[in-house]
C-alpha cells in the first residue's frame, strides 16, 4: 500500500513538471466563467425564489446578503493556500462548493439551508475569482501576463451572460430550479475533467513564509494597487445597484431600457477585453489603463449629456469598455511585483476590492439620499478620479 502511494505521489510530481501551459489556461477560463455564473445567478433567479417563498424586498435582501459574505471570506484566505499547496485542489474543490451551492438554491425551501447555499456560492465563486486569475498569472511569461489575464476577463462576460440568455430562452418550458439542475450537470462533467489536467506545482512546498507573507501588507505598491481594486469593484457593484435608480428618476429610460443598458455595459467590458488581449501584447498595460479610465469617465458624462435611452446604452457600453483594462491590468502588475507569493498579494487586493464593493454602494446610496440621485454620474467619476491619482503614484 505504501509503495502504490509513493508511487502515485511520485507521478503527480512528474506531472507537475509537465503541465501543458494552454491546456491549464483553458480550466482556469472555464473556473473564471463559474464565476460569472456565480455572480449573476441570484439575480437572474431571485424573482422566482422570492415568489415561491413569499418573501418582501426586505426579506430577499436579508437573503442575497449571505453571498457577499462568502465572497469575501474566499477571497481572503485563498492566496496563502494556493501558494502553499498550489492550485488545483483549491480550483476543484471551490468549483464543487460552488455547484453545491447553486443546487441548494434549486432544492431547498427552508431560508437557513438557502441561506448557507447562497453562502457557499459567494465563497466558491469568491476563491475562483482570485485562485483562476492567479493561476493564469503564474503560468504566464511576463509579455503574456496582461494579455492572457484580459482573455480570462472575457470568460467572465461569458459565464455572466449565459445566466440570462438561459433564462430568457429556457424559462417558458422549465422552472429555474430544472435550469440550475441542468447547468449543474454541465459544470460537474467539466470539474470531472479539471480532475486529469496537471497543474504548475506549489510555490511555497515547504511551507508557508507566515512572516513573509505578513510582510506583504506594508508594500506601498500593493497597497496602491489593493485601493485601485477598491474603486473599481465599487464602481462596478454601483452601476449593477444604482443606475436603474438614476433612469428612472432622472431620465427618459423605462425599465426594460434601463435593464439593456446593464446588458450594454457587460458587452463593452467583455468585447473591450478581446481588444485588450491583442493590444497587450504590442502596449504596456500601465500606459492603456489611464486612457481606459478616461473612457469609463466619458461614459458616465454621456448619461447626463443624453437621458434617453441611445444615451444610457452608448454610455454604459464605454463604461463598461473603459473599467475593462483594470483588473487585468492590475492583476499583471502584482503578477511581476510578487511572484513568489502571488497568490498571498491576489488575495489583499481582491479582499480589498470587495470590501469597496460594500464601502462605495453604501456611501452611493446615502449621499444619494442627502444630495439626490441624479448626482450618481459624478460620484462615479469622482472614483475615477482617485483611481487615476493611484495609478499615477504607483509609477513613481
Amino acid at each position: 500500500m505504501c509503495c502504490v502511494l509513493l508511487i502515485f505521489i511520485n507521478f503527480v510530481r512528474y506531472m507537475e513538471k509537465r503541465y501543458n501551459k494552454n491546456l491549464v489556461f483553458v480550466v482556469a477560463c472555464l473556473g473564471m466563467c463559474f464565476f460569472g455564473i456565480a455572480t449573476i445567478v441570484l439575480g437572474s433567479v431571485l424573482p422566482q425564489l422570492t415568489a415561491k417563498l413569499g418573501f418582501d424586498n426586505l426579506q430577499a435582501a436579508a437573503l442575497v446578503a449571505f453571498m457577499p459574505v462568502g465572497s469575501l471570506v474566499g477571497s481572503t484566505f485563498f492566496g496563502p493556500v494556493v501558494d502553499r499547496f498550489g492550485h488545483k485542489m483549491m480550483l476543484i474543490v471551490c468549483s464543487i462548493i460552488l455547484l453545491v451551492g447553486l443546487q441548494g438554491v434549486a432544492l431547498f425551501a427552508e431560508v437557513w439551508k438557502l441561506q448557507l447555499s447562497i453562502f457557499l456560492i459567494g465563497l466558491g465563486g469568491g476563491v475562483l475569482n482570485g485562485e483562476t486569475n492567479s493561476l493564469a498569472s503564474d503560468i504566464s511569461a511576463e509579455n503574456e501576463k496582461g494579455s492572457r489575464l484580459s482573455v480570462l476577463g472575457v470568460f467572465y462576460g461569458v459565464g455572466a451572460m449565459s445566466i440570462p440568455v438561459l433564462m430568457r430562452s429556457l424559462s417558458a418550458r422549465y422552472e429555474y430550479n430544472e435550469i440550475l439542475h441542468g447547468l449543474g450537470v454541465i459544470m460537474a462533467v467539466l470539474i470531472v475533467g479539471f480532475m486529469f489536467v496537471a497543474f504548475p506545482a506549489p510555490k511555497q512546498p515547504k511551507g508557508f513564509p507566515i512572516k513573509k507573507g505578513l510582510g506583504l501588507l506594508k508594500e506601498r505598491g500593493l497597497l496602491l494597487l489593493s485601493f485601485v481594486l477598491f474603486f473599481q469593484s465599487g464602481i462596478e457593484v454601483c452601476c449593477s445597484t444604482w443606475t436603474t435608480t438614476y433612469f428612472a428618476q432622472v431620465t427618459e429610460v423605462n425599465s426594460a431600457e434601463a435593464l439593456t443598458a446593464l446588458t450594454c455595459m457587460i458587452v463593452g467590458l467583455t468585447l473591450s477585453r478581446v481588444v485588450l488581449a491583442v493590444v497587450y501584447r504590442k502596449v504596456k498595460q500601465e500606459t492603456v489603463l489611464p486612457y481606459s479610465l478616461m473612457v469609463g469617465a466619458m461614459g458616465f458624462l454621456l448619461l447626463v449629456a443624453i437621458p434617453n435611452a441611445w444615451g444610457a446604452w452608448c454610455g454604459m457600453f464605454l463604461v463598461g469598455a473603459g473599467l475593462a483594462a483594470t483588473f487585468p491590468t492590475v492583476l499583471s502588475w502584482l503578477g511581476r511585483m510578487y511572484a513568489e507569493l502571488s497568490g498571498t498579494a491576489f488575495s489583499i487586493a481582491i479582499a480589498v476590492g470587495l470590501i469597496g464593493q460594500l464601502v462605495l454602494n453604501y456611501s452611493t446610496g446615502a449621499l444619494s439620499h442627502v444630495f439626490g440621485i441624479e448626482f450618481f454620474p459624478f460620484l462615479m467619476i469622482g472614483a475615477i478620479a482617485v483611481m487615476l491619482v493611484l495609478v499615477k503614484r504607483i509609477g513613481k
